[in-house]
């Protein structure tokens, strides 16, 4: 019988691992755009949709406010976006690319096609991984979830 608690079972490791290495191939994939994984992430959800509310970018992306602000001060500081108060809801900041933000989505059309060649993998075999992570995502994330009460 396996030993439920060998390491090499373990799908919180195997997801640590595997997302540790696979970000570490981005890095110099990304360095020749000034980007770090987590500011390509910001503008990957900025090229698909411009402008967007912070709130929206933080829940898109599962990051919390105190991890996105620095981020998008320094894509500010770049030039590639700009942060401004909602006129509708003071409270509320909208992220909008600037004319180099978009003009970056260019350069960074390659990055793709790089990293499958780095990984070696075919695209069919990365985007069945890629739907079967989002589905363990949408189960974790129903999972911690504390339940509606009815009525």
């Amino acid at each position: 019988m396996e030993d439920p608690l060998a390491l090499d079972r373990q799908v919180c490791f195997a997801l640590a691992a595997t997302s540790r290495s696979v970000i570490a191939l981005y890095r110099p994939v990304l360095e020749p755009l000034g980007l770090t994984h987590p500011q390509y992430l910001v503008m990957l959800a900025l090229w698909q949709t411009s402008p967007l509310r912070v709130r929206d970018l933080g829940e898109q992306l599962s990051l919390d406010p105190a991890t996105l602000s620095p981020l998008l001060k320094r894509l500010e500081a770049q030039g590639y976006l700009t942060r401004t108060r909602n006129s509708a809801d003071e409270r509320s900041l909208d992220i909008a690319l600037t004319e180099a933000g978009v003009a970056l989505r260019e350069r960074a059309l390659a990055v793709p096609g790089r990293i499958l060649e780095l990984l070696g993998v075919d695209p069919a075999t990365l985007e069945r991984v890629r739907d079967e992570l989002t589905v363990l995502l949408e189960a974790s994330r129903a999972a911690a979830s504390p339940p509606r009460s009815a009525g």
